[in-house]
C-alpha cells in the first residue's frame, strides 16, 4: 500500500475540517478526491504533506508509520503537494523555485547552470520554452506560474504527489500536457492524489474516486461504474436536477454600457458591443485572446489608448478612466486571480465585504463595526458563505468560501454593471450553483452582467447573448440560442 490513511480528524476552533477520513491508496494510481469547498479536501492534502498535524488518526507510507513534522520531512519521505494556491517566491527565479529545498550546489555554492539545467529538464515535461529558467517568477503569467508549481512537485522525485486542482489557471494544451504527464507519473508506479471539481476531468485521469462531505468519507468506489448524478448527489447530499438557473424570460432592458473604439494593441483591437440591463453577456476565447485585457480595462485597470464608454447616456473617454471613477459610475470588478488581487486575505471577512462602499458603514467619519458586522452578514447569507464570524481572516476560508466572499463584496457594492472575470473557477458544483443563482438574481434585479468564462458549459447554461474574443477583436454579440460549442470554438481559432 502506497499510502494508508485512517480515521484522520482535525478541527480549528469551533470548525470540524474532518472527522474520521480513511483512505487507501497503491503504487501505480490516480485517485480522484472530489467534494464541494469546505469539504475537508485540502485539510487532508495538507496534513498528509505535513503542513499540520492531525489531531487523531494514522498514517502509513509503504507500511511504515507516517506523521511527517514539517513539509520537507514529508518531501524526504517522497510526498509532494501541488497547491490549488500558488505558494511561489515571486522575486525568485524559476530554476531556484523549481528546486526549492534540492539545490544543485558544489563546493557549498548554489550551481547556477546546474540548476538552470536541472530545472529545464523538468520544465520539458510540459514543452513550454518561453518559461526560462532564469526568469523572475514575478514577471510569469498565472498560467506559467501554476505550471512552474507543477514541475516543482515533479522535480522533488516523489513517490505520491498530491495535485490540489492543478488545472485551475491552465488551459487549452496546458490542461493536456499535465494529464500526459499525470499518465506518465502512474505509467512509472508513481502514487497521485488529484483534486478537481470538473468531474469530465477526474475521468481523464483517475480509475476511482473518494468523496468528502463536511469532513467525513461519504463514497469511494471505481468512476467506470459511477454516473456525474451520482457523483454530485455525494457530494452535495442532495440531487441537482439543474446545475443552472431558469432564465428570466423577460427581454432586456436599455443599454447600461456601450463600449465604442476600445483600442490598445496589440491586446485590444477596436472593441465595440453594447450590454443591456437585464441580461448575461458571455465573453469566449482562448487565453491570450484579449478577454481578460477588455474587462480590465473596461474598470480602468488596463488603460486603452482610445475609446469611449456610455454609461447612463452620458460618454466617458476609456484612456482617462481609473478603478475610482468607474466604482462611482455604478461598476463592479470580479478578477480571475483572487489570491493576488481579488482579495486582502490578511484582512476580516467584513472588510473584504465592504471595502468598496464603506460609507454605508460609517458615522461622523468613524467606522461603526456592527454596521459592518450586519451588513456583511447580510452579504455572506445570500452567497451562503461558511464562516465563524465576519471579522476571521478570510485567508482562514477554504478557496470557494473566498470566492464567494468575492461575490458578496459586488452584492454589498450595489453595483449596476458586473465585469466578472472567471467567476466560478477552482470552486465545487454547489458554490458554483450559488453564484449562479447570484448572477441570475443581477440579471432579474436589472442589473447587467459581463461573464468572461473558459468553461463552455457555463457560459452556455448562464448567457443571454454570447461573442467571442480573438487575437484582440470581438466578435459580435448574439443570442445563445444561434451558438453551439463548434461555432465558438471556429470563431475562437479562425485564421
Amino acid at each position: 500500500m502506497a499510502l494508508r490513511i485512517r480515521g484522520i480528524r482535525k478541527r480549528f476552533g469551533a470548525t470540524v475540517a474532518l472527522d474520521g477520513v480513511d483512505l487507501e491508496l497503491v503504487p501505480g494510481e490516480v485517485h480522484a478526491l472530489i467534494g464541494e469547498n469546505g469539504a475537508g479536501k485540502s485539510t487532508l492534502l495538507a496534513i498528509v504533506a505535513g503542513e499540520f498535524p492531525p489531531d487523531g488518526g494514522e498514517m502509513e507510507v509503504d507500511g511504515r508509520p507516517y506523521r511527517p513534522a514539517s513539509p520537507r520531512q514529508a518531501r524526504a519521505e517522497g510526498i509532494a503537494l501541488i497547491h490549488q494556491e500558488l505558494s511561489l517566491f515571486p522575486h525568485l527565479t524559476v530554476a531556484e523555485n523549481i528546486l526549492m529545498g534540492r539545490e544543485v550546489a558544489r563546493g557549498g555554492w548554489v550551481d547556477r547552470p546546474a540548476a538552470e539545467k536541472r530545472a529545464l529538464e523538468v520544465l520539458r515535461e510540459f514543452d513550454r520554452p518561453e518559461i526560462r529558467p532564469d526568469a523572475r517568477v514575478a514577471d510569469l503569467s498565472l498560467p506559467a506560474q501554476q505550471v512552474v508549481e507543477i514541475c516543482r512537485a515533479i522535480a522533488a522525485e516523489a513517490r505520491v504527489v498530491l495535485m490540489d486542482e492543478p488545472t485551475s489557471s491552465l488551459q487549452g494544451e496546458d490542461v493536456q500536457r499535465l494529464f500526459a504527464l499525470v499518465r506518465r507519473l502512474r505509467e512509472r508506479g508513481l502514487t497521485v492524489v488529484y483534486i478537481s471539481h470538473f468531474l469530465e476531468e477526474v475521468r481523464q485521469v483517475a480509475e476511482r474516486f473518494t468523496v468528502l462531505r463536511d469532513g467525513r468519507h461519504v463514497a469511494s468506489g471505481p468512476l467506470a461504474g459511477t454516473t456525474d448524478a451520482e457523483l454530485i448527489t455525494h457530494m452535495v447530499g442532495r440531487s441537482i436536477e439543474a446545475l443552472f438557473p431558469p432564465r428570466g424570460g423577460a427581454a432586456a432592458g436599455e443599454p447600461a454600457l456601450v463600449v465604442e473604439g476600445l483600442s490598445n494593441p496589440p491586446a485590444l483591437q477596436e472593441v465595440s458591443f453594447e450590454l443591456r440591463r437585464g441580461e448575461v453577456l458571455g465573453i469566449a476565447g482562448l487565453m491570450g485572446s484579449g478577454r481578460t485585457a477588455l474587462v480590465r480595462a473596461l474598470y480602468g485597470l488596463f488603460p486603452p489608448q482610445q475609446g469611449t464608454l456610455r454609461m447612463g447616456g452620458r460618454p466617458f473617454p476609456a484612456p482617462r478612466g481609473t478603478p475610482r471613477e468607474r466604482l462611482g459610475q455604478g461598476l463592479g470588478y470580479l478578477s480571475e486571480d483572487r489570491k493576488g488581487e481579488g482579495l486582502a486575505l490578511a484582512m476580516p471577512i467584513a472588510d473584504n465585504v465592504t471595502l468598496t462602499r464603506l460609507s454605508t458603514c460609517t458615522r461622523a467619519g468613524w467606522l461603526s463595526l456592527s454596521a459592518q458586522a450586519r451588513q456583511a452578514r447580510a452579504a455572506l447569507e445570500r452567497l451562503r458563505v461558511k464562516a465563524r464570524t465576519p471579522f476571521q481572516p478570510t485567508r482562514t476560508l477554504s478557496g470557494g468560501n473566498q470566492q464567494k466572499v468575492a461575490v458578496a463584496r459586488l452584492v454589498h457594492q450595489d453595483a449596476q454593471v458586473m465585469l466578472l472575470d472567471e467567476p466560478t473557477r477552482g470552486i465545487d458544483v454547489g458554490s458554483k450553483v450559488q453564484i449562479y443563482e447570484t448572477i441570475r438574481g443581477w440579471a432579474a434585479e436589472g442589473r447587467a452582467v459581463l461573464m468572461v468564462s473558459s468553461y463552455l458549459p457555463e457560459l452556455f447554461g448562464m448567457c443571454d447573448r454570447l461573442a467571442v474574443m480573438r487575437r484582440g477583436r470581438l466578435s459580435p454579440a448574439r443570442p445563445i440560442g444561434e451558438w453551439t460549442p463548434e461555432t465558438v470554438l471556429e470563431a475562437a481559432i479562425a485564421s
